[in-house]
């Protein structure tokens, strides 16, 4: 099964993307477990579409098989991986419904397991470089497609990853902002080091849904969340539907060490 070099991991609310045809559902096995996407042509390109916390939103950040669903791109032939997130702002210009072009990341999960292919057992040591955490050949495509549809974007952020699945506190949404980050998520890794070792251009789009803790006057609920995303995930569709129609794979350059998986 190969053939479809660019994918789109959709996070919470991103909805389903106007289609040339129905997708095709598939369930793939990998060493890592099962991966669950589906596979169309959008503007006639081949995508594949990979809903991070499955069908209803099922699965909470810290059970995702990260390994799993990155193998499984590997083995479909992907090349470039453009990732939404529904994160949080940790400073006040930052507004629900605002679009963030990643640029780096803080990993501040502590009880993730597997967060590399890399384990050590019987195999070699690896030490990927993680410099540039994001592909910026796709994060040109990327602005380059926002600049074409005039949507507003903000051209780099920096975003830290908490475990999950609990909101932060007010306490530490203002050290999170003291040490860097411009928004807060829980699914940004080890999704982004693991398309990295696999050899895969990785582009993380995040969406402002809500002020972090502290921030905003009332409590965060999820129901916020969603509700944002209903409002901005057309746009969020929008610009990702134009940069695939902007992006030729084929041209990107080798990116990270890459993965051999045996048997798979």
């Amino acid at each position: 099964m190969s053939g479809y070099p660019i994918a789109i991991i959709g996070g919470t609310g991103v909805g389903q993307f106007d289609l040339d045809a129905p997708p095709e559902t598939t369930l793939l096995s990998t060493p890592f477990g099962e991966a669950k996407f589906q596979t169309g042509l959008l503007r006639g390109k081949p995508v594949v579409f990979l809903a991070r916390h499955g069908a209803g939103h099922k699965v909470p950040p810290h059970r995702i098989a990260y390994r799993a669903n990155i193998a499984a791109l590997v083995k479909l032939g992907v090349r470039a991986v453009l990732a939404t997130t529904a994160v949080g702002g940790l400073r006040l210009d930052l507004r629900p419904g605002d679009l963030v072009l990643l640029d780096d990341l803080i990993d501040f999960t502590r009880d993730r397991t597997h967060k590399t292919f890399f384990e050590g057992e019987g195999g070699e040591v690896v030490h990927t470089d993680f410099t540039q955490p994001y592909s910026e050949p796709l994060r040109q495509a990327v602005r380059a497609a926002a600049d074409s549809l005039s949507i507003d974007l903000h051209g780099t952020g920096t975003y830290l990853c908490n475990d999950g699945p609990r909101y932060e506190t007010a306490a530490e949404v203002r050290l999170f902002a003291q040490w860097g980050a411009d928004v807060v998520g829980m699914t940004g890794v080890p999704e982004a080091i693991l398309a990295r070792e696999a050899g895969l251009h990785y582009a993380g789009i995040s969406l402002i849904t809500n002020p972090g803790a502290g921030l905003s006057p009332h409590p965060l609920t999820h129901q916020e969340v969603e509700e944002t995303m209903r409002k901005s995930g057309p746009r969020l569709r929008e610009l990702l539907t134009e940069t695939v129609v902007r992006l030729d794979p084929g041209q990107l350059p080798p990116i990270g060490p890459g993965v051999s998986l045996p048997g798979f």
